[in-house]
């Protein structure tokens, strides 16, 4: 009895030793606070919009574009070596497709981010430097947190914008793992394995709680994106909606109508395309 005590309580010490836990249990609040941002309660309720979906590519693209060039550059870091998986993990060659089907061949010079964005890309670029073991806490929280909602959120995804098939949500697929469940164990085992000083663990846990939060700020700030995108429309069709009807009503003069007016009559002719369920724009 006494033996089976000692046995349950070393296991109980060796799980809460776990970085993967460890990790997990630091970023519990903040985690919280990323599910309830508008974006993400968004795609909750099965109500994710194309300008909030394309925009949050661009971000993504960005984010991964940094981590993946990292996490290569430093492949046989012993901090990171044992989570690297890019052929099973790897994310921009799939959001670069996503890409090109939303926006078209050119879509490199139409990718937006916000400021929060760009933050983010260059702490991942400066620990990639300074303190790649650091990228561990990133690259957990991104590639297990897509893998393991991908499924789940691509047909969200699907449903909310009307999209016919898969196409523009290759983000969302991991061809490369054939099992989420057993991948994710195997991921952990590998994160566990890796050997850290106590004060590079305590920075890994740190730099995990600052990776949710660099996250919920670019969940806010493509909202506010958004927002003000949203309200310059509204502005320009209540201010511009006399020419409009002006317009309309003399044939032949539209050729002659101003770069404003141009844009918000495109405006229009986008939203009757979404309405019918014509997203691929």
């Amino acid at each position: 009895m006494e033996t089976e005590k000692k046995t349950q309580t070393a296991a109980a010490q060796m799980t809460d030793r776990d970085l993967s836990e460890q990790i997990k249990k630091v970023t519990k609040e903040s985690h919280v606070r990323a599910e309830n941002t508008e974006l993400m309660m968004s795609f909750q309720k099965a109500q994710v919009t194309l300008p909030q979906y394309k925009l949050m590519l661009c971000s993504l693209y960005e984010i991964y574009q940094a981590l993946e060039e990292e996490l290569d550059r430093n492949s046989n870091h012993p901090g990171v070596a044992p989570i690297y998986f890019p052929a099973e993990l790897a994310r921009l060659e799939s959001i670069e497709k996503d890409l090109e089907y939303f926006y078209g061949p050119d879509w490199r010079q139409k990718v937006v981010v916000p400021a929060a964005t760009k933050r983010y890309c260059q702490r991942l670029r400066q620990i990639g430097k300074e303190n790649p073991e650091f990228l561990l806490a990133h690259a957990y929280t991104r590639y297990l947190g897509d893998l393991s909602g991908g499924q789940v959120l691509g047909r969200i995804a699907q449903k909310s914008m009307g999209l016919k098939n898969s196409e523009g949500l290759s983000f969302f697929a991991f061809p490369g793992v054939s099992s989420p469940n057993l991948f994710k164990q195997l991921y952990r085992s590998r994160m566990n394995s890796v050997e850290l000083t106590e004060e590079e663990r305590n920075g890994v846990l740190e730099e995990a709680v600052r990776a949710f939060e660099f996250n919920i700020q670019v969940f806010d700030d493509l909202q506010k994106m958004l927002t003000v995108t949203e309200n310059k429309l509204q502005s320009c069709l209540t201010h511009s909606t006399p020419v409009i009807v002006k317009t309309l009503q003399i044939p032949g003069t539209l050729i002659n109508t101003s770069p404003l007016l141009q844009m918000v009559l495109g405006f229009f002719v986008a939203l009757a395309t979404v309405s019918v369920g014509i997203y691929a724009l």
